[in-house]
Order: C-alpha cells, then sequence, then structure tokens
C-alpha cells in the first residue's frame, strides 16, 4: 500500500509540474484569469480546489506541531495547491519505516 501511494503521489507531482510549466509557457495565469473569472464554471471550479486545499491544511496543521511548520505549508498549499500537496504527502511516505500501517501516515507521531 505504502509503494502504491509513493507511486500515485510522484504521479501526481510530475502531472502537476508538467501540465503548470505547459500552461505557463502557453499564458499567464494573471492574464489568463481576466478572460475567465466571468465564466461561472471557472470560479465553481477555483472554489472547489481552494476548499479541498483547506481540507488538506487542516490535516497538515493537526499532523504538524510547530506553528513555523504548520504557516509554511499554509502559503505552500494555497499558493502551489496539489503540487505542495503531493510533496507533503511524499515526505511523510518516505519518513515511514518497512512495515508501517498506513495508519501511521494520517496519524500524527506521539511524542
Amino acid at each position: 500500500m505504502i509503494v502504491f501511494l509513493r507511486v500515485l503521489f510522484a504521479s501526481i507531482l510530475v502531472a502537476m509540474l508538467a501540465v503548470t510549466v505547459t500552461a505557463s509557457l502557453d499564458q499567464g495565469v494573471f492574464e489568463a484569469g481576466s478572460e475567465l473569472w466571468p465564466d461561472p464554471w471557472f470560479r465553481a471550479t477555483l472554489a472547489d480546489a481552494y476548499f479541498g486545499f483547506i481540507t488538506i491544511y487542516l490535516w497538515i496543521a493537526y499532523k504538524e506541531r510547530s506553528w513555523p511548520a504548520r504557516s509554511l505549508w499554509f502559503f505552500l498549499v494555497m499558493g502551489l495547491g496539489n503540487i505542495a500537496i503531493a510533496i507533503y504527502l511524499l515526505i511523510q511516505l518516505f519518513r515511514l519505516r518497512p512495515g508501517d500501517s498506513p495508519s501511521k501516515l494520517l496519524l500524527r507521531a506521539e511524542g
């Protein structure tokens, strides 16, 4: 299960970096925003993404014990979205020891 999750989040990271770089080379995000904002589906998709980012960030804030780490991850998740989320999960997955349960990924380390 852990290997599957590592491959999954590494794939998500690579895919997000590829689509982000491709889109950025085609058109700047601020340039595109003026054309996209009037579309209600764009606004709905953007709201959906950021509500998801906030949801995942709450889990990250639970896992992280220090306010500097929580603050850093908040800005990374809100600024980079799924790129930061994939990086966070890969860090957590590679910290697991062989034989650790996937539940250890989800829960805060004691101590």
